[in-house]
């Protein structure tokens, strides 16, 4: 979605509309905006009404300041919102209402410092799910498990592997036919 900054100036908006224009803004342009920005996307005359917007949306943890003042996203930016419930017995109408949001960093990430994406290249772990082009959650420093998969450095090169113990041979193994298991010659990291 292109944020057309003309097309939205002199338009008033509620806090979570103004909240969508400005995650348009940030996956447009993969920032925040500034002060004189903000004002214009969400339609104010000036950058004071910005300012005010900005302190409710970093009262309600949508939106932060880094160390030198600027707005970054806050711990509920990319929160998703929860609508209600749906029966998983017999069919019956479902009620579609907004009861919360939750961002799904609190369940999938528990060590945001160690944390990172990768992007999958290559077809080896294709019968576990992965697939070229994926995105993988990776934390650093995890000890892994026999059976884990876990990104690895192998003789000085990256691969992603399941991680297998034989005794005390260590070794990984791709989820697919076609690549045979990588035994580390010098290092395993």
């Amino acid at each position: 979605m292109t944020v057309n900054i003309c097309s939205l100036y002199n338009r008033r908006m509620h806090p979570q509309q103004s909240l969508q224009t400005i995650r348009a803004f940030f996956r447009e342009r993969k920032r925040m905006p500034s002060y004189a920005e903000l004002s214009a996307i969400v339609g104010f005359r000036s950058t004071n009404a910005a300012y005010k917007l900005a302190t409710r949306l970093i009262e309600g943890d949508w939106l932060e300041k880094d160390a030198a003042g600027k707005l970054v996203p806050g711990r509920r930016f990319f929160a998703v919102p929860v609508l209600g419930t749906v029966t998983a017995g017999f069919p019956s109408p479902a009620d579609e209402e907004l009861t919360d949001t939750m961002s799904l960093d609190e369940y999938l990430i528990t060590n945001r410092e160690a944390t990172y994406l990768l992007r999958v290249n290559g077809e080896s772990m294709i019968e576990a799910g992965i697939l070229p082009g994926d995105l993988l959650l990776v934390e650093r420093g995890a000890e892994p498990r026999d059976g884990d998969i876990v990104i690895a450095q192998v003789d000085r090169d990256w691969t992603l592997k399941y991680f297998r113990t034989r005794g005390r041979h260590v070794f990984l193994e791709a989820a697919n036919k076609a690549y045979k298991p990588i035994r580390p010659q010098e290092e395993l990291t």
